[in-house]
């Protein structure tokens, strides 16, 4: 199988690819390398991509629709998985335009391109902000999802949307994915695992948004590469799925297990709830356990001593 890859050097998108290249099939990354956080890191993600010869990189920008095309245009490329985006809630907050552009635009961008090109499968990564402040837990594909509380959220939601129009008008087999609070090794560095680790490291204090009891539904890299390769091998139809670990945690209890696995005490540095935060996440799995065969298992505990033994080399 030949595979586009948007966001090939990105946490996710480098894991992916390499998933992929050690099933033997043929990777074409795509990425504009984004100074949102340092490329020097992302280019270091796809060095081993790069020293496999089953990897091809095309730097460039999802929404540049002549390169998407050429990309296309040899009609090799059997499955899309779109993950390239300007990710974050916060950073949405202050650059509504940007993500909306982005996220949006390049999007419609990648799917006309795979329309133009007969490409049947497309998966596209959306994400558990898409809920909101949603109260019901644990949350369902078929919750209400018209009220997302950032510009980020809004952005997915309205992907989730353009998916499904390309998919009932052209016949495209559309999988989205909503991914609930991905951890692991190459974890982006603004993100709080990753971040707190480091600054627990070096003795600075962490930034605690609100009083610990926020909860996330963190999922290990690992696990969410087995529902992302589970859906690219799906055909037909449009699905959304939920890729979470079903087992939230605690901000305070996270913080407590990240001090075991770095073997440091943190410093709090106790600050406001933040606009566009949601209080709690958790998956219900069941749909993708039933259609996709996904079964996460990797507990926080386990999935953080890999990440810091990661962070240490």
């Amino acid at each position: 199988m030949k595979v586009l890859v948007t966001g090939a050097a990105g946490f996710i998108g480098s894991h992916l690819t390499e998933r992929l290249i050690a099933r033997g099939d043929e990777v074409v990354g795509l990425d504009n390398f984004d100074t949102f956080y340092d490329p020097h890191v992302k280019r270091a993600n796809i060095e081993p991509a790069l020293a496999s010869g089953r990897f091809e990189l095309v730097e460039a920008d999802i929404r540049d629709a002549a390169c998407v095309e050429r990309i296309l245009a040899g009609g090799d490329i059997d499955v899309i998985v779109h993950l390239a985006a300007k990710a974050g809630v916060r950073p949405s907050i202050d650059d509504p335009v940007g993500y909306m552009d982005v996220n949006i635009n390049g999007t419609v961008v990648m799917l006309e391109a795979a329309r133009k090109a007969g490409i049947k499968r497309f998966v596209f990564a959306s994400s558990s902000s898409v809920y909101g402040n949603n109260r019901k837990v644990p949350f369902t594909e078929t919750d209400n999802v018209d009220y997302p509380i950032s510009p980020y959220a809004a952005t997915k939601k309205a992907g989730e949307l353009i998916c499904h129009t390309y998919s009932h008008l052209y016949g495209i087999g559309v999988t989205c994915l909503r991914f609930f609070t991905v951890y692991g090794p190459r974890q982006r560095p603004d993100l709080a695992i990753h971040k707190f680790a480091r600054l627990i490291l070096a003795g600075k204090p962490i930034p605690v948004f609100g009083d610990g009891s926020m909860q996330r539904d963190f999922t290990y890299i690992d696990d969410i590469l087995d529902g992302v390769v589970a859906a690219m091998d799906r055909r037909g139809g449009y699905e959304i799925y939920n890729l979470g670990e079903s087992r939230p945690v605690r901000l305070d209890v996270l913080i407590a297990e990240i001090e075991k696995a770095v073997g440091a005490k943190a410093v709090i540095d106790r600050k406001p709830m933040q606009p566009g935060d949601v209080i709690q996440t958790y998956a219900d799995v069941s749909k993708a356990r039933r259609d996709l065969g996904y079964d996460p298992h990797t507990d926080i505990a386990t999935g953080l001593a890999r990440f810091v033994r990661w962070l240490h080399c």
